[in-house]
């Protein structure tokens, strides 16, 4: 201690001041993340339907919560339209979502605006955020924030709001307020929408045969050659084999349904079969909209009952 007593004095006599070094706080995960995690925690746990988040920046909240299948409409709102601008490419569905639509629809809007302008379409929504927001604003954009966001957006606290009856003049007032402009706007595909519902059965049910098909034709050809081990296997009428994991529950429903089976080289199978796989008893309820909905892009038996299949390899 004394030895540092007197290096701190000889450096103040040479004129050199030994500054003391603060250690730099980092925070893992970094602050903003834990911030965007804690909002996705609340988009969980509270399942709101709208959300908006002011501030959004390059839109990285939205792109982290907009998987949350409550959500039907999230709105950003940045006064950097360039910025914004940007996030076209990172906010546009991809294929997948056709794949694996949402069961319900979804719109993203990006505005370019200030969060210290009220904008009657920011009404009524269950949910709004400003992530490091705050320390951009100035005195007196900061005074005006907490009234746009706490006496127009929504409400704060887990509270249900009662909607008093207004006036004629004051629903005209809050309709006519657009000050924002929508710099990008995005519909998801979704089950509501008929035809991407049709895509997703049709793709689905195709991949379930043509599964069903590999699976049989491995299954004949080990009870006609025998295992790898050389030794024949007799057929006891049950071909059994791997698949997706299914729970007890599911295999009972499964099991239950009619059978695929063969003819002349063809392997049909029931729409009922079809029908009990969770996947695409998720997209379709029913045998006859099923039906429908694929019978222009899949083969089906005469009597519209089963897909048919050819049992050899197309490929070949």
């Amino acid at each position: 201690m004394e030895q540092s007593n007197n290096k701190e004095r000889n450096n103040v006599i040479d004129g050199n001041f030994d500054l003391p070094i603060k250690k730099a706080i980092n925070f893992f995960p970094p602050l903003y993340r834990q911030r965007y995690s804690f909002v996705n925690d609340l988009v969980n746990q509270h399942k709101p339907k709208k959300v908006a988040d002011l501030g959004c920046g390059n839109a990285s909240l939205i792109q982290m919560i907009k998987s949350h299948s409550c959500l039907e409409l999230i709105v950003g709102v940045d006064i950097n339209k360039d910025k914004i601008e940007l996030q076209r490419c990172r906010l546009s569905p991809f294929s997948g979502d056709y794949l694996s639509p949402r069961d319900l629809n979804l719109s993203i809007i990006l505005y370019h605006g200030s969060a210290v302008e009220r904008d009657s379409r920011l009404l009524g929504f269950d949910l709004v955020t400003c992530i490091e927001l705050i320390e951009h604003l100035d005195s007196e954009d900061l005074a005006r924030f907490p009234e746009v966001v706490f006496g127009y957006c929504t409400q704060i606290g887990v509270f249900q709001k009662i909607r008093a009856p207004a006036t004629e003049s004051c629903i005209v007032e809050q309709c006519g307020q657009h000050v924002y402009k929508i710099v990008y706007s995005v519909s998801y595909p979704s089950l509501q929408q008929k035809e991407v519902r049709k895509l997703a059965l049709t793709n689905e049910v195709s991949r379930q045969v043509q599964s069903m098909r590999q699976r049989y034709v491995s299954s004949l050809s080990i009870l006609q050659n025998g295992d790898d081990n050389g030794h024949k296997i007799n057929d006891t009428g049950l071909i059994t084999f791997s698949g997706p994991v299914f729970t007890e529950l599911e295999k009972l429903k499964i099991e239950k349904s009619p059978k695929p089976f063969c003819f002349r080289n063809k392997l049909y199978v029931p729409l009922e079969r079809l029908l009990a796989y969770p996947k695409v008893n998720r997209l379709c309820d029913n045998v006859d909209v099923m039906r429908a909905l694929i019978a222009d892009t899949v083969r089906l038996s005469k009597d519209g009952s089963a897909v048919k299949i050819d049992l050899r390899d197309e490929s070949q």
